[in-house]
């Protein structure tokens, strides 16, 4: 009870900064959970699809396995959708792989949305921290200008330290941005090499596997 009365004491007394410098980390933590959930979905969803799609590439089943990316809403699928697409054109492995780095490159931007707010965030509650801090420096100077000389010290003192806490709670709410977004960011770079790996071994089994496909008339 004595922490939480000594935090809202810390609140108040930051003045009218804090208010801004908490509606930017209730911001970034609902960034950082929804991105954190979707990154965790998505890589359990794209583990599910490629597992139902390895068996059916081995088997040159590319009909069945078209069919489930096609209702598949996961990353991978829509990558190696575009890869049985085009196999249904050609043989070219090089074509192939062409055609699914599109499907990447589609497909990165979704993963990465939003992640960098957090890092823009951070900078924010930190500059509006030290903002309120030079604020209330300001605004203490000002009145001390004003008092008695004999209390001048202790006044001074004591709108300082008041002062500060807006610079404290702004560190306070930055550094776990920053962590979100550090966590994030390898969340998405390891899904992402992931799914490359993924593109890889598809190659490599269609190359191994495949079957020449009947060419069409020119």
């Amino acid at each position: 009870m004595d922490v939480f009365n000594a935090a809202i004491k810390f609140f108040q007394e930051g003045g009218v900064f804090m208010y801004p410098i908490m509606l930017v980390f209730a911001l970034g933590a609902a960034i950082a959970i929804e991105r954190y959930i979707y990154l965790t979905v998505a890589r359990q969803t794209n583990r599910s699809i490629w597992n139902k799609l390895t068996p059916l590439v081995k088997a040159n089943n590319y009909d069945q396995a078209m069919a489930i990316t096609a209702r598949s809403k996961a990353e991978i699928g829509k990558i190696l959708s575009y890869g049985l697409s085009r196999l249904r054109m050609t043989k070219k492995r090089d074509d192939i792989e062409i055609a699914m780095e599109e499907g990447l490159m589609e497909v990165i931007p979704r993963l990465e949305k939003r992640t960098h707010y957090l890092a823009t965030l951070a900078n924010i509650a930190t500059l509006l921290g030290l903002l309120g801090t030079i604020i209330g420096l300001i605004q203490a100077f000002t009145a001390v200008a004003n008092a008695n000389p004999a209390d001048k010290a202790d006044l001074l003192s004591a709108s300082i330290s008041v002062a500060m806490n807006t610079t404290a709670f702004g560190l306070m709410a930055a550094i776990p941005l920053l962590l979100m977004f550090t966590v994030l960011q390898t969340k998405t770079t390891e899904l992402v090499d992931s799914m490359e790996m993924a593109t890889v071994k598809f190659l490599n089994a269609i190359t191994e596997y495949g079957k020449e496909p009947a060419r069409k008339a020119d």
